[in-house]
């Protein structure tokens, strides 16, 4: 087996000999579309191996992101392709100056290096983190998940061939065959190799590579997700909402988690929303979403009492925290106390409340009468993204092709000394 450190070696030196025009590396990112979906049925088997590995130690929910269709792979391949015909940010000048003493300055976008990307069990993040990065003049070492490991690395293979049938350096995108927590540790301490670490998963991996990182890290995207339904609520308009924004697909991290429900409309509202969340879902043959509900709502409607623990919870299931509150600052507090800064949402008619919502929730994406599910690199326009950042510094929301970037200043002179 490759150790890391020797593929953290041959991702250093081909970040020294990357330097491809934007017209060889669309090339490369459509050989690397058609690569993969000439190799689906090796994927597809791979797959079907994690899968049936993965079926006592995960949920429906789960099983269904790591599980790959002939329809998924041909999604992640276009997803590609559609990287390939977004514009490149290398080279963009942002800035120019001309200085009294004639120095030309120019702030001018250029590569971070080597990307490394920690992820869990969803596939198509391999090949998306492997295309931004390669578009962004990046080269990738890819630590994926044990959970998904052969079907990460039957994307792989196919990608590097992909690269090397028009004439890529196949170093550009690596995968660590070490799915050890010591291959983690390896990459969060690769000073001097990892330009840049980004995790991509549940709270507890973040915190890990946070917490333990020496390389520069972005914190991404557990999501604690909020929907707001204020008392100017169009309700038809909140349960359409809702019901995509926790049920359309409940293990990702833009999945509502918490609803919060102005008591003004609760005794209409709340009736509503079960009836579509919980009655109709079951009497379809559908799971049901288990509503956990604080005192107020529990004197409406039927469900779980919530816990101390449920308004901080990342569920990514059938599971939805309903919180009610007197007054849009309460509200908003409840936000500021609970969310991990990720996407929140206020349904209202009042034009004056969501510009207060807007501008008191400090939360990477902020809605107004939309579903939180459109926290994607995708619906954005980015292409796909590497991943969703809840931090500030220096990327915020979907991760796209300019986030993977950084500057550096291009000073043109004719001799000027100081």
């Amino acid at each position: 087996m490759v150790t890391t450190q020797q593929i953290l070696e041959r991702a250093k030196r081909a970040k020294q000999r990357f330097n491809l025009t934007s017209e060889q590396k669309d090339q490369a990112l459509f050989a690397m579309a058609d690569s993969i979906e000439k190799n689906a049925e090796k994927i597809l088997s791979a797959n079907a191996l994690d899968v049936e590995a993965a079926r006592e130690q995960m949920n429906s929910v789960m099983i269904d992101r790591l599980t790959l269709s002939h329809e998924r792979i041909v999604g992640m391949a276009n997803g590609i392709r559609d990287v390939a015909k977004l514009p490149d940010p290398v080279g963009q000048v942002l800035d120019t100056v001309v200085r009294p003493n004639g120095l030309e300055i120019q702030k001018r976008r250029v590569p971070l290096g080597v990307v490394a990307i920690i992820y869990e069990s969803r596939p198509n993040v391999t090949s998306d983190a492997a295309a931004l990065a390669l578009k962004s003049g990046n080269v990738s070492v890819l630590r994926g998940g044990k959970e998904a490991f052969r079907s990460a690395n039957a994307i792989v293979e196919a990608i590097r061939e992909g690269l090397e049938s028009v004439g890529v350096d196949k170093d550009v995108v690596n995968l660590v065959q070490d799915t050890t927590r010591q291959s983690a540790n390896e990459l969060m301490t690769a000073v001097g190799y990892v330009d840049m670490l980004i995790p991509r998963g549940g709270a507890g991996l973040i915190r890990a590579c946070v917490d333990n990182a020496k390389v520069p890290c972005i914190e991404t995207g557990t999501g604690i997700c909020h929907v707001y339904v204020d008392e100017f609520a169009d309700l038809d308009m909140a349960v359409n909402i809702i019901e995509n924004a926790k049920t359309q697909r409940p293990s990702v991290c833009n999945a509502a988690e918490v609803i919060i429900v102005h008591r003004a409309v609760a005794e209409k509202f709340l009736p509503m929303l079960k009836a579509r969340l919980v009655d109709k879902r079951a009497a379809e043959g559908k799971t049901p979403v288990e509503l956990r509900l604080d005192e107020y709502a529990r004197g409406i409607i039927e469900g779980t009492a919530a816990g101390e623990a449920d308004f901080d919870t990342e569920f990514l299931n059938y599971i939805l925290g309903v919180k009610t509150v007197a007054s849009l600052e309460e509200a908003i507090e409840h936000i500021a106390c609970h969310s991990t800064h990720h996407s929140d949402c206020i349904v209202s008619q009042s034009k004056d409340n969501c510009d207060v919502f807007v501008a008191m929730t400090d939360s990477a994406a902020v809605y107004v009468n939309a579903s939180t599910r459109f926290t994607d690199g995708g619906e954005f326009g980015l292409g796909c993204e590497m991943g969703i950042s809840t931090q500030k510094l220096h990327a915020r929301g979907p991760m796209g092709l300019c986030e993977l970037t950084t500057y550096k200043y291009v000073i043109h002179g004719n001799g000027q000394t100081r």
